[in-house]
């Protein structure tokens, strides 16, 4: 997401079909077909609260589906206008005009070299693209930052970015055109100890340098609006079918 202030990962040619028997799903598609399933796999909020350096505060919890909401098999990450807010706690301290959704998966994505030369992300999405809304998904370093892997992030055009920040100013960024057909796309980053490759719809679209990247445990979100100036009503960004295999072979 750019330069959060907070914390992935090769090319290995693999889709689905190259997929060996013995790797290993550790977050399956179906994490998102009830409540009970979503905390199972994944947590609200940021690991560290509720602020990051847009213009979003990230609301939800067990009991508060307001922004967080999940159905059918469907996560549903909502952001509506606010006001009358205290600025983000996080440099470099914005003012906070919505309230949005973001979860973070409990497995941490690690390739080692060893138990995992790699990891298959994936999901497919309906993004928001007016101007202002800043949905992601996206994997950032446990402990500080960079490294950073954006294998999704729509920054209010019909464009998806995908991004590697190896150092802060060591950065590679791809972009392609986003479908404006309103349906669901696939969105997909295969990596390995040397680079990462990234998809849309299981073609090829980028593959970087992941250099710094072994051994580096990351987390994986998903987050909603957080843009300034932004819609004036609410945006929705959804999801489905995520999953993350472990590449072992």
């Amino acid at each position: 997401m750019g330069i959060r202030n907070y914390p992935l990962v090769g090319l290995v040619f693999l889709t689905h079909a190259l997929l060996s028997s013995a790797d290993t799903v550790v977050l399956p598609a179906t994490s998102f077909d009830t409540y009970s399933t979503l905390e199972q796999y994944w947590a609200y909020l940021y690991p560290w609260g509720s602020d990051h350096n847009g213009s979003a505060r990230m609301v939800g919890n067990s009991s508060d589906h307001e922004h967080i909401s999940v159905s059918g098999g469907v996560l549903t990450l909502s952001a509506t206008p606010v006001s009358g807010q205290p600025p983000s706690t996080s440099n470099p301290h914005p003012a906070i005009n919505y309230f949005s959704g973001t979860i973070h998966a409990n497995v941490q994505i690690n390739v080692d070299g060893t138990d995992a030369v790699g990891y298959q992300v994936e999901g497919e999405f309906i993004s928001p693209t007016a101007k202002g809304t800043w949905p992601a998904f996206w994997l950032t370093a446990v402990n500080g930052w960079p490294p950073e892997a954006d294998i999704g992030e729509w920054k209010g055009t019909e464009q998806i970015w995908s991004n590697t920040f190896r150092t802060a100013s060591d950065v590679s960024s791809s972009t392609v055109p986003w479908p404006a057909d309103g349906n669901f796309h696939c969105v997909k980053a295969v990596t390995s100890d040397l680079t990462i490759a990234y998809y849309l719809d299981d073609a090829l679209q980028a593959t970087h340098n992941a250099t710094g990247f072994l051994g580096q445990a990351m987390w994986l979100y998903m987050e909603g609006s957080s843009g300034s100036p932004g819609p004036s009503g609410t945006t929705i960004f959804q999801a489905r079918n995520v999953i993350v295999t472990k590449l072992t072979s």
